[in-house]
């Protein structure tokens, strides 16, 4: 009999032609579909394959599926079953039938299938057992060993002497306030939330029992030799591998498009970061490091010209870390960048922060960090280290983290890893945090290929839309926005290049050729680039704003993309990414026909009010509320030309790529400048003071988090490229504050940027 006490409600869904005619196939079908309710079953019905799809497409937690088959012939419902396999490689199908015809079904559909119901020559009861035995099978395998753990043991109900003090959430319940608490949360969580007291569930600082197997398990699924659970996000991960990689004086080679936890990293171990320079397009866009700029003899010239770098450190680097995919969704060939970079490290390092889906489909084939068989992965090659934020782009609870390890040549014990491991981990994490994980490995392992199709399907459709839309309004003569994506494809069957919104949804979904950075092409702006060095990931969708022509050049006409994000903000929709002129949206798994609908809906809500000229007050009520005198009968278009023309004579956008286009000069380390603002040998200058001082802190303008300068690197000339772009910022924070920029070390008083520089 199935549990009817299990939270997990029962789902069969049963797909039978003409079930409530008077035959005795048909009627067998309604006394096991009887029977199965009686047992606590919810049993949905359908009559047709095409309603079969439907709803099992839209309801994962259908936990068995029961097609009739009637014929030898049924193509259809062969098609069905691909399907039913393709979202779903578990769950138990059955096929029905009268007749005795299993021999004539082709072996491949056999192999999907589970049993085979013969109606009417076993007894009803047996039929009901088995598919009853199917689905307890099913739903104890599809549980991850972390979470199955601990789901076990919140039902014990146990008393526990031991931490956390509210004790399964009863404390919450002696106070009006923590009542509430619980009440919003609900008991599960606090009964999850437990001890590492707790020996039944392991430990994640020895990974033992259920924590241990889920980082087995995770390995096999993200096809790595080793992955471990980190539950302080990324950020945390990425210190574990270069703590564990890196001591003081060693060489590392920096993405300078890095997270901020990088810097930090240098900082904590004492290496010396030598800088590998992205590209950067018209929009400012971040492109890849090109293949020339990783070759060893590029290395070498990286380093020999690195002022901090002297003969007594030796100029041999110990790590590499890359930053794959990019914020605006470039990812490299990562065996590409590992050929080139094997020469010159031991340890290649992929911050894949946003990106941690890629081994889930073929579209992203050789293009993720742990593209490698472990088995059969030649220890001569460098040892490969993955972070991915499991919280970002997978389904996971915020903090929630996985470091992937391949192992070659000069690979980390885990002995020794684990010790950096344990330095940056709590030894009171948060269960729950670690049970997400688990489950999220789960979902990509039975479900990764379908959930991450959806994604790009839907992203595919939204991009398709936008750009059809654009082109018929400049054949208008009027505008509207564009996406950051080819504007042609090639048809593979006749070779003919296309329009980007005319070519085939599968084969965009599908051919990741459509998706290839080409050299020379106009659109990404990149140059010369090497041909399938790097790729445009679908699902990361920048939205352009006019503005920018392709020589990097201002129009005379633009829209601020800053201007939008507060617009579409007004509108709840929050935008992931804003630079100059473009907007970033996340194809994440949750995205749907209704929700992309909405967000081009809003754009041609911004169209229709900035070309009627809405009154601010109307248009963005919020910004009105911030500065009524100000706004007090501006309209939408008057605002976007004030602001675009400032831009325009600030140059902000060019300045923004000469900023980002050389390298500042390095002064100290890192740990150097932060153990000056330690001892406070530091002073808060504004920009015109700063000519050629030594920043103590990074200055990281956000979005989308690049430094522009490091700990221990001078600001360089008054009018030089660094100090320039930050003038130019500040102008604009000045003349519009409610729109102003998000820059990490620095603080604003009285309209001007201030800074810490170390004392002379």
């Amino acid at each position: 009999m199935i549990d009817v006490k299990n939270p997990f409600e029962v789902k069969i869904l049963l797909s039978y032609d003409n079930l409530y005619t008077d035959t005795a196939a048909a009627r067998a079908v309604r006394i096991l579909k009887k029977d199965l309710e009686i047992e606590g079953a919810n049993v949905i019905v359908a009559e047709h394959l095409e309603d079969t799809k439907a709803i099992f497409g839209s309801d994962p937690s259908i936990q068995a599926v029961m097609l009739g088959i009637e014929c030898t012939r049924c193509q259809n419902t062969y098609r069905v079953i691909d399907e039913i396999r393709a979202a779903n490689k578990r769950v138990p199908i059955f096929l029905m039938s009268s007749k005795n015809f299993a021999s004539d079904i082709p072996t491949e559909v056999l192999e999907q299938v589970s049993d085979f119901i013969w109606l009417l020559e076993d007894t009803l009861d047996f039929i009901s057992g088995r598919v009853q035995a199917a689905i307890k099978r099913y739903r104890k395998d599809i549980l991850p060993p972390m979470f199955k753990a601990l789901a076990k043991f919140a039902k014990v109900h146990e008393y526990s002497w031991h931490t956390p003090g509210h004790t399964g959430g009863t404390a919450f319940l002696k106070t009006a306030v923590g009542r509430d608490f619980f009440n919003f949360f609900g008991e599960q969580v606090f009964r999850s939330d437990l001890s590492i007291s707790v020996g039944e569930l392991g430990s994640m600082l020895d990974h033992s029992g259920p924590i241990g197997d889920s980082e087995k398990y995770m390995a096999k699924v993200f096809n790595s030799t080793r992955s471990y659970h980190v539950t302080n996000g990324s950020s945390t991960s990425n210190r574990i591998i270069l703590m564990a990689s890196l001591t003081r004086g060693d060489i590392c080679l920096c993405d300078r498009n890095c997270h901020k936890s990088v810097e930090h990293a240098m900082t904590l171990t004492g290496a010396i970061p030598t800088y590998l320079m992205p590209s950067r397009n018209q929009y400012g866009i971040i492109g890849p490091i090109l293949p020339e700029n990783l070759t060893s003899s590029a290395v070498k010239e990286a380093i020999k010209y690195n002022p901090l770098v002297h003969e007594n450190t030796g100029r041999t680097p110990k790590h590499a870390i890359i930053t794959n995919s990019t914020y605006d969704g470039l990812c490299y060939q990562t065996t590409w960048v590992r050929d080139l970079l094997e020469e010159s490290v031991d340890r290649i390092h992929f911050d894949e922060a946003w990106y941690g889906y890629a081994k889930f489909n073929p579209l992203y084939e050789k293009r993720y960090a742990m593209c490698c068989n472990p088995l059969t992965y030649d220890k001569n090659k460098p040892t490969i280290f993955a972070t991915q934020s499991t919280h970002k782009l997978l389904a996971a609870f915020s903090q929630a983290s996985m470091i992937h390890i391949l192992d070659g040549r000069n690979s980390i014990s885990h002995e020794r890893f684990n010790e950096s491991l344990m330095m940056q981990s709590s030894t009171s994490p948060f269960y729950a945090i670690i049970a997400s994980n688990d489950v999220s490995a789960a979902m990509m392992d039975s479900n990764g290929k379908a959930l991450t199709e959806d994604a790009i399907r839907e992203a595919v459709y939204f991009r398709k839309t936008v750009a059809r839309i654009n082109h018929e309004m400049r054949q208008k003569d009027t505008w509207f926005f564009d996406v950051w994506q080819p504007d042609y494809v090639k048809n593979p069957k006749t070779g003919e290049m296309v329009p980007f919104y005319e070519a085939d949804d599968e084969l965009l979904t599908k051919n990741a050729d459509c998706w290839v950075l080409k050299p020379n092409d106009a659109w990404h702006g990149f140059g010369a680039i090497e041909e399938s060095y790097a790729m445009l990931d679908p699902i990361k969708v920048s939205v352009v704003t006019p503005g920018v022509m392709p020589n990097g050049e201002l129009a005379d006409f633009g829209i601020p993309a800053t201007l939008l994000t507060a617009y579409l903000d007004s509108r709840g929709i929050v935008v992931e990414k804003t630079t100059d002129f473009t907007c970033l949206f996340l194809f994440s798994f949750g995205v749907t026909k209704g929700k992309w609908g909405t967000l081009l809906n809003a754009l041609f809500e911004f169209k229709k009010a900035y070309d009627y000229n809405v009154d601010i007050k109307l248009a963005m009520p919020k910004i009105y509320r911030s500065n009524p005198a100000k706004y007090e009968g501006m309209g939408l278009k008057d605002l976007s030309e004030q602001m675009f023309g400032l831009m325009k004579s600030l140059k902000t956008t060019q300045a923004l790529s000469a900023a980002f286009s050389e390298l500042p000069e390095p002064d100290v380390t890192p740990q150097e400048a932060y153990e000056q603002l330690v001892k406070n040998n530091v002073e808060s200058l504004t920009l015109e003071q700063m000519a050629g001082r030594t920043v103590a802190t990074g200055v990281v303008p956000y979005p989308p988090g690049i430094p522009l300068l490091m700990p221990g690197e001078k600001a360089g000339a008054a009018e030089g490229t660094a100090l320039t772009y930050l003038k130019a910022l500040e102008a604009f924070d000045e003349a519009f504050p409610e729109f102003s920029h998000d820059i990490h070390g620095v603080e604003v008083a009285n309209g001007k940027y201030h800074i810490l520089c170390l004392k002379k």
